[in-house]
């Protein structure tokens, strides 16, 4: 077992192109958000497992003894890539979610008691008590349930000895083996996730290319009108990378953020051409643009969530009247930056106070 107490983080994602629209091999850019989910593990001797989650005033413990009965064979634990349905539909009868009534709380247990489960099986179960709390909003499509996988999979793996105890650096192979235990509990909350929020969660300091599927029926209705979109869409994705890519190699000029900003106008006509916009997004970028900003939709459509583009000369009075006229229409609001570092280990006294505060309370 590692040291008594111990921290881990991932980031939220932001799909800055190609949500929606990246089918028959087309490109999304998806990128990492300096908004994190933290996880607090902490080793006891109450010969309980408990769970600690803030964001949604739950707090929740279980007898080891009641979740062994759960486990009536030989545990391969960190070898174990596949999800296992006997034990999922087990602990969704443990929990009381038989009836497909799966909301967030019932979401976050069901991920957590897997892994911990799966990953420790019939060998001896360690009495520990989790704390969660996310900067992310949950449901807005920024990749809050796949932080929160890969917080898990990485603290678990952690206290199993799988993967170096904390504040040691952790190889390609550990974060793959971090990343495959993350999918795993996408899969428990979102039944056929696509794998590129918990790799953003587990990687991704800049962008990723990812295959999913989505938008078929209007494809199949209206191919040769769809098809072109598509293209088109994926030809965004890919500038957009390009200049990001330069950002990153060459000095910075106000050239690339002109070019980013028509961009993102361009693709959020496509995604309303695509059926995935609302009049909430609209009015998103209604808004920002009288204040000469550029918005879009990111995530997963349908009223969700929306990103804006801030030029770094962008003055923050600007910023905070936006700020403010966004609140007036009844929006929530968020400033942070993309490019964050994957998920990553702390020490407590790196861990910000007032995260800390928050960890502790329960």
């Amino acid at each position: 077992m590692p040291a008594n107490d111990f921290f881990v983080s991932a980031p939220g994602k932001a799909i800055l192109h190609g949500e929606h629209a990246v089918v028959h091999g087309k490109v999304a850019l998806a990128v990492s958000l300096n908004l994190r989910t933290y996880l607090r593990l902490e080793t006891t001797t109450t010969g309980k497992v408990c769970i600690n989650l803030p964001n949604i005033d739950t707090f929740l413990c279980w007898n080891l003894t009641e979740l062994k009965q759960l486990l009536p064979y030989s545990s391969k634990g960190e070898e174990m890539k596949r999800l296992d349905p006997e034990l999922v539909q087990r602990l969704r009868e443990f929990v009381g979610v038989t009836n497909g009534n799966l909301d967030t709380c019932n979401m976050a247990t069901l991920s957590f008691l897997y892994l911990y489960l799966s990953l420790f099986g019939s060998s001896e179960l360690p009495s520990l008590t989790l704390s969660v709390w996310s900067e992310l909003p949950t449901g807005a499509g920024l990749g809050s349930s796949a932080a929160y996988s890969v917080c898990l999979a990485a603290a678990l793996l952690s206290a199993r000895g799988a993967i170096p105890t904390p504040l040691k650096e952790w190889c390609q192979e550990d974060l793959e083996l971090i990343n495959s235990w993350a999918f795993q509990g996408e899969m428990i909350i979102h039944g056929n996730p696509s794998g590129v929020d918990n790799a953003v969660g587990t990687w991704v300091p800049r962008s990723t290319k990812v295959l999913v599927a989505r938008v078929k029926d209007k494809i199949n209705k209206f191919p040769s009108i769809m098809t072109p979109v598509l293209d088109s869409v994926d030809a965004v994705s890919c500038t957009c990378e390009k200049v990001l890519s330069e950002m990153t190699s060459e000095p910075i000029t106000g050239e690339h953020y002109n070019i980013l900003e028509e961009l993102i106008d361009i693709n959020q006509h496509h995604l309303n051409v695509m059926g995935v916009g609302h009049p909430a997004l609209d009015t998103l970028c209604r808004v920002t643009l009288t204040r000469g900003l550029h918005s879009k939709l990111t995530g997963a459509g349908g009223g969700g969530c929306g990103i804006t583009l801030l030029r770094p000369e962008t003055d923050s009075v600007v910023v905070q009247s936006t700020v403010q006229d966004l609140r007036d229409c009844g929006f929530d609001c968020w400033e942070t930056s993309i490019g964050g570092p994957g998920v990553q280990q702390h020490a407590p006294l790196s861990v910000k106070e007032e995260v800390l505060e928050i960890l502790n309370r329960y």
